[in-house]
């Protein structure tokens, strides 16, 4: 009985994150986020686009009545068809990102950014679906309408079981959602590319149909060491050890210049895939650079 209770209890804990996370993203993001989509043929919908001359059965109330007074001939002007947006959420869910040194481990981070992508996407009838990779190989949730969809997608993602070896990369799981999303859309990349995979390659074919966001997830602990002495660490994906004397200046240059060698090599791989990029710290709050991203790079609706 008192097992029970204590998965009912965890249970609960994992819905109320999930509802405050829901709430700061409608209540604080809501019109920084939540773009438009257009489609470039022609039908039933509220934006007006170009004229032409009218031609037997057009719909009489598309008549553009300054236009036809301008040009002694009867105009009509076609709308642009509103279509549904379908947005893809990419998630890795492999054991690098159960680290974090400042507010919270990089996997929470993670957790947040989709919450923030889907959630928004799903509004105005759009449809979110997603695409999680882990220890569980490539795991794609269908696209589908509504909150209860993105939902369902942050509770695989909170109860992703710790510590486990991958069994799909990043490769792997861009190639996927290239296959499997066949209209054409958003994909919001979300991982720490901590990936020996080749995802550049991936990355851009996948950007030449969609419309593509990456939010790379990252901890100041992997750009620079503290001198802390002796230090013990473990790869969460290998299970390899290995201990490091951090007060050797010498190494902690290294590591430092090495580490950073790797972060401009990813910035430079996002960039020429064509897609826009957006970085998220443990140490700083996601919701200002979320912001920050949309005031930099126009709003996240289709282009």
């Amino acid at each position: 009985m008192a097992q029970q209770t204590g998965v009912e209890n965890e249970a609960f804990r994992h819905e109320t994150n999930l509802r405050k996370l829901e709430l700061a993203v409608t209540r604080k993001l809501d019109g920084f986020l939540h773009g438009e989509n257009l489609t470039t043929r022609h039908g039933p919908g509220s934006e007006r686009g170009e004229g032409r001359v009218y031609q037997p059965g057009d719909d009489a109330r598309r008549i553009d009545w300054s236009v036809t007074a301008r040009m002694n001939e009867l105009h009509v002007r076609d709308t642009i068809a509103d279509r549904e947006l379908e947005t893809w959420l990419v998630v890795d869910g492999t054991a690098s990102l159960d680290f974090g040194t400042r507010k919270w481990e990089k996997r929470d981070l993670a957790l947040t950014a989709a919450g923030a992508f889907g959630l928004l996407g799903a509004r105005a009838g759009n449809r979110v679906g997603a695409l999680i990779y882990d220890s569980d190989g490539v795991n794609v949730l269908p696209p589908k309408g509504g909150r209860k969809s993105v939902m369902q997608v942050l509770r695989r993602l909170d109860r992703r079981p710790r510590g486990t070896a991958p069994s799909a990369d990043l490769s792997e799981a861009l190639a996927t959602v290239r296959r499997t999303a066949r209209r054409r859309g958003r994909v919001v990349v979300i991982s720490d590319f901590i990936d020996t995979g080749d995802w550049p390659a991936e990355l851009r074919r996948l950007g030449l149909k969609q419309d593509v966001i990456v939010a790379s997830i990252t901890d100041p602990r992997e750009l620079e060491l503290p001198p802390s002495g002796l230090i013990s660490f473990v790869d969460p994906e290998s299970g390899d050890l290995v201990e490091i004397q951090t007060s050797n200046k010498k190494f902690r240059r290294r590591f430092a210049a090495e580490a950073q060698a790797r972060a401009d090599a990813r910035r430079d791989a996002i960039h020429k895939s064509g897609a826009r990029h957006v970085e998220l710290s443990t140490d700083r709050d996601w919701m200002l650079d979320l912001v920050a991203f949309v005031n930099r790079t126009g709003r996240t609706g289709l282009r």
